[in-house]
């Protein structure tokens, strides 16, 4: 059985209409886990308590999505302070039985952003694009042999109407559902 997990970062999913509605509809799909990181770990991270469990949940997966908002250009703060946690052990404390075993996973990003496009296009009014913004996590999954997809992205996400955030949910849906049926399987035996 193929599993993709999906790993929402969000400070307060509660305030976010545009992330809850992406993630409810996503964990329609079969084998696809959603957990919310803020409620798993509230009170932040920790290498030494929190890392093998966290190792564990990826390992048994098949792909991994990043749900988040950017937010000053960058990710929410449990996000950084997971890869600190998990990634060191998997990578650097655990490599062998841990990260060998991990490289090689389909990796997703799904982001929210409340700006239009335009602003993250080059002259546009935030100065970088967008790729240039999630640059640092391309490089943390070269790093860590991860295989990058294109990300899902969703503009202007606190704006949107409920018919329009609806479709908006339809077609992250539909997006990795076409990424999950592209992608290999990790974990499945090859006979």
């Amino acid at each position: 059985m193929s599993k993709t997990i999906i790993l929402l970062f969000h400070p307060d999913l509660s305030r976010s209409r545009a992330n809850t509605a992406l993630a409810r509809a996503a964990a329609k799909l079969p084998d696809v886990e959603v957990v919310d990181m803020q409620s798993v770990y509230p009170n932040g991270i920790d290498l030494h308590r929190d890392g093998e469990g966290e190792a564990a949940r990826l390992l048994a997966a098949d792909r991994m999505v990043f749900q988040f908002p950017l937010q000053w250009y960058s990710t929410p703060p449990l996000l950084k302070a997971w890869q600190d946690a998990v990634l060191t052990r998997m990578f650097y404390m655990h490599y062998e039985a841990e990260g060998r075993v991990f490289e090689g996973t389909e990796l997703l990003l799904a982001v929210t952003l409340g700006n239009s496009a335009d602003a993250y296009r080059s002259g546009g009014s935030n100065i970088f694009e967008l790729e240039a913004l999630l640059a640092p996590l391309r490089a943390t999954a070269n790093r860590c042999g991860l295989a990058w997809s294109s990300p899902f992205v969703l503009y202007e996400a606190h704006k949107l109407s409920p018919e329009a955030l609806e479709a908006a949910a339809a077609e992250y849906v539909d997006r990795l559902a076409e990424w999950i049926a592209s992608t290999p399987s990790r974990n499945e035996e090859v006979a």
